[in-house]
């Protein structure tokens, strides 16, 4: 047994010491090949002249001549060149030299056709360009959308359910959570909400949130001057007016004053003590707006209005986040939170009867953008991916054609002893050299291209949008990883085809008849059908979506959208309270009813299809006994009389509100026709009541459903409160009026100043207006889209536009021969047109097939529009159909020029 172990590791040193002894060799050599290059090409040349000198001698020994002798051993060695080659590959220090010797030749062969060149990067660089840029918004406002925010893939969001809808949350449950929650490390409450910030004689709406105070201690952001909010400070009603302000808010209004700090600042005339300036590049936890300021949750009454909503537990309104502890998934907290929630519904049935908590990842956050844009980046990132494909489709084409012309240069560099691997390479390094140049332009272009999604997204007043892409090491490295898949197509399509090389019959000057033999251009062929294929899907897609949009926009939002008009004062800037604003609408409306060509004029709170929220609440019905686990819940606006009349919103019985329904009066409210068959089931309400926050309200009227927070939304339990009953100090300021917009506008403004100079009026918009901007989201589906899917159009024409121009080429000797014997130029032009028409006859089949099931992914974005509408897919038909005889056309009619006898004579 020793003597076998002592056998065993005695053969096991050996080898060890065998490879030592050949590394030590090796190494050495690879040293001396790369640092002393020329010392070893003499070297290797004298020790294969050793070896040639033995063989002769060996050769002259058996009885040759010396010249015969000679011969005999270059032939027994193959050849002293070939055999260098090998000697230099087997000690693997010329890859480098080789790789520089291929940048070198490719970038020569580049030149040699600058205009093959400059349309491959093109290509390349705009496929690359859009997926670079699609990745970069997912990342900036899917995945990593809060800058500076530590540890955002441990954030989730949450929110409230209620009959499978989501819904806020309120304050009081939130905490509940927050104290019971053994998975969460923090949970903090941030608000998107606007103030007029007055500075000087000059005052502005500005975006700013209201948050917990564990918020900056929770998200990891620290202020650069000051401090964040502390423990306690969100508690208590309007007791810590402080805020924290934006370095960009520190810089353009406040002039970088490094004494800001303990400075007062007037918000919505609230006087505020600045406390802290956030680090530069911190926007908040909103994708869609960059926050200006921030304040604790106890001034939400200042901001907000309606009371003290902390400690109702019934006013939902709050909009959270949770941070997981390391190693918790989602649904391990969604279980846990789900069970408290379930906790709180038993011990408060009258406000959470019916209610849940979801957990949302950061992608699907309902309440800021990134949930409504979600759909869109998914389709996006499909439809980025199929450009791509059309790109490397199409670059590989244009790659084969310029194959063809060099099929003699690669059949010289073959017979002359160059390995096929070898021609592999520097096929691979064109590629290489391609899709690099391609990959940097791609990637400029998706830098200038990072903040596009905002011009496609409306707001007004002013505001603006942010929506910016992320271009980090995760983009860079998916962008990197297309371009070797790039480089691997585009080289590889054209050494595919050098595999086939026969020297014999290629060095034989002769003409193809290519339209006659398919078979030999079945690749390029097949790559222009993919082409068409992905071309069509896209347009159908695109198509989709632009009807879509179509009637989305055109659907009726049961409210009038033509001659309303819409507009607000910012009377909180002005130092108003509520008696003063109550006396000045008075005045106002009154005046603005005088004026030319206004039929009807009034207030609201929240203007329909608008970012501004609906106050919601927990309602009781007389008569109406819920279910065990039902809690019924509607969302109501606060009207002033005449508001029916203006929005054009049908009474469908009933009255409409009176000036004498005020706070002195009973209070009543009139309902909408999903309130009426939910819970009155289809009888007369009026002369019932209604429990809204405790108070009885009697129903004097019904109004029509209509949209109220999306145009998608299918009958909602909605009602309405006299704006006197329940106060709202800036009501927008609707007018229906026969007058453009301008002269309403400028009557409006002097109507305004008349009452008090000092005041100004906001954005001035008609609700048409109001429904497109509601509807963005859509506009930049189909915008994307359809710009890709011009792009892919205008990519496969190129292709089928370089396939068959390489066809005519290739056939002249049988064009040439067709039309010795009598075919017509009509007989020419029929034939290559009718060869590109089936290949995109072809990639159009194909493509109907794939489009059918795929167009299924668009279900969300589409509205009244079915995947498989007909009419879509004719309209898809129909451009590719005219693009691709536009692109067969011009090679058509240079074959019908070709000169018989000068073709038969070439060949």
């Amino acid at each position: 047994m020793g003597a076998a172990l002592f056998g065993d590791r005695f053969g096991a040193g050996d080898a060890l010491r065998e490879v030592s002894v050949r590394w030590c060799y090796k190494v050495p050599l690879r040293l001396r090949s790369l640092f002393l290059k020329n010392k070893a090409e003499l070297d290797l040349s004298e020790e294969l002249q050793f070896h040639l000198q033995n063989q002769i001698e060996e050769y002259v020994e058996q009885g040759m001549n010396l010249q015969e002798a000679r011969h005999a051993a270059l032939r027994s060695i193959g050849g002293v060149e070939q055999v260098k080659e090998e000697c230099r590959e087997a000690r693997k220090m010329n890859l480098i030299e080789n790789f520089v010797q291929d940048v070198h030749f490719g970038l020569r062969m580049l030149r040699r056709s600058p205009g093959f060149t400059v349309l491959a990067i093109l290509c390349l660089t705009l496929g690359i360009a859009a997926n670079a840029a699609v990745f970069s918004w997912v990342e900036g406002i899917l995945i990593r959308p809060y800058p500076l925010v530590s540890h955002q893939e441990r954030l989730v969001a949450v929110s409230g359910m209620v009959r499978g809808e989501r819904d806020e949350t309120s304050w009081p449950d939130l905490l509940d959570v927050q104290r019971s929650c053994t998975l969460c490390e923090s949970l903090f409450v941030s608000n998107i909400t606007g103030a007029t910030l007055s500075i000087g004689e000059r005052a502005e709406v500005t975006t700013g949130s209201i948050v917990s105070a564990n918020y900056f201690d929770a998200i990891g952001v620290h202020p650069i001057l000051g401090r964040g909010f502390e423990r306690g400070e969100d508690s208590g009603r309007n007791a810590h007016p402080v805020v924290v302000i934006s370095y960009r808010l520190w810089q353009t209004r406040f002039k970088s004053d490094p004494q800001i700090i303990g400075k007062t600042q007037r918000f919505d005339n609230v006087v505020h003590t600045i406390i802290g300036v956030t680090p530069e590049g911190f926007y908040g936890t909103f994708v869609g707006r960059a926050m200006e300021y921030w304040v604790p949750a106890s001034m939400l009454e200042a901001f907000y209005g309606g009371g003290d909503k902390l400690e109702d537990r019934g006013a939902r309104w709050c909009e959270a986040y949770v941070r997981l502890k390391p190693g918790v998934t989602r649904n391990q907290v969604q279980q846990e939170i789900s069970a408290i929630a379930a906790r709180l519904e038993a011990e408060y049935p009258a406000t959470n009867r019916g209610r849940g908590i979801r957990v949302w990842p950061l992608w699907e956050t309902p309440f800021n953008h990134a949930g409504h844009l979600l759909p869109t980046l998914e389709i996006m990132v499909v439809v980025a991916m199929f450009v791509l494909l059309i790109v490397c489709a199409n670059v590989g084409n244009l790659l084969l054609v310029r194959s063809f012309a060099r099929r003699h240069e690669m059949t010289v560099r073959l017979a002359m002893g160059a390995r096929r691997g070898r021609l592999l390479r520097q096929l691979v390094t064109e590629g290489l050299l391609l899709s690099a140049c391609g990959a940097a332009g791609g990637m400029l272009v998706a830098y200038w291209c990072r903040h596009a999604l905002v011009l496609l997204l409306q707001v007004g007043g002013g505001d603006v949008m942010y929506l910016p892409g992320q271009i980090d090491g995760r983009v860079l490295g998916l962008s990197a990883a297309i371009c070797l898949v790039v480089t691997f197509a585009v080289g590889l399509v054209p050494a595919f085809q050098t595999r086939h090389l026969a020297l014999a019959d290629t060095l034989k000057t002769e003409a193809s008849a290519v339209i006659g033999a398919r078979g030999r251009e079945w690749f390029r062929s097949s790559l222009v059908v993919l082409q068409v294929t992905l071309s069509f899907i896209l347009l159908v897609g695109a198509t989709l979506l632009m009807q879509s949009l179509r009637k989305i926009r055109t659907a009726s939002p049961g409210f009038s959208t033509t001659r309303v008009l819409d507009t607000w004062i910012p009377f909180v800037a002005a130092g108003y309270d509520a008696p003063r604003a109550k006396t000045f609408q008075d005045e106002l409306i009154e005046r603005v009813r005088a004026l030319p060509g206004v039929e009807a004029v009034a207030y609201a709170r929240v203007v329909p299809l608008s970012y501004d929220s609906y106050s919601s609440t927990p309602i009781a019905v007389d008569g109406y006994e819920p279910q065990p686990n039902e809690q019924p819940t509607a969302e109501y606006n606060e009207v002033s009389p005449e508001y029916f009349a203006t929005m054009g919103i049908p009474l469908i019985s009933g009255r409409e509100f009176a000036r004498a329904d005020d706070e002195n009066a009973p209070r009543v409210a009139v309902v909408n026709q999903t309130i009426v068959a939910r819970y009155w089931r289809g009888q007369n309400p009026i002369g019932q009541r209604l429990q809204v926050k405790g108070n009885w309200v009697q129903v004097v009227g019904i109004a029509a459903d209509s949209k109220y927070s999306s145009l998608r939304e299918n009958g909602e339990p909605f009602f309405y409160v006299p704006l006197r009953q329940s106060f709202a100090i800036e009501p927008d300021i609707h007018i229906r009026t026969t007058q453009p917009l301008q002269s309403v506008q400028t009557a409006l403004i002097r109507e305004v100043r008349a009452l008090d100079p000092n005041l100004a009026l906001s954005e001035m918009m008609t609700l048409k207006e109001q429904v497109n901007r509601s509807t963005s989201h859509e506009l930049v589906a189909v915008t994307l889209v359809g710009l890709f899917g011009g792009l892919a159009v205008l990519l496969a024409s190129i292709g089928l536009y370089g396939v068959m121009s390489c066809t005519v080429s290739q056939s002249t000797r049988e064009l040439g021969l067709r039309m010795a014997l009598g075919a017509g130029a009509s007989n020419v032009l029929r034939l290559v047109l009718s060869r590109g028409l089936l290949l995109t006859t072809t990639g159009i089949m194909i493509g109907i097939a794939l489009a059918l099931p795929l167009t299924r992914l668009l279900g969300d974005l589409l509205y009244q529009e079915s995947p498989r509408d007909p009419l879509a897919f004719a309209a898809a038909f129909a451009v590719m159909t005219l693009a691709s005889a536009a692109a067969c056309f011009m090679p058509a009619w240079r074959a019908t020029r070709t000169d018989p006898m000068r073709a038969l004579r070439a060949e």
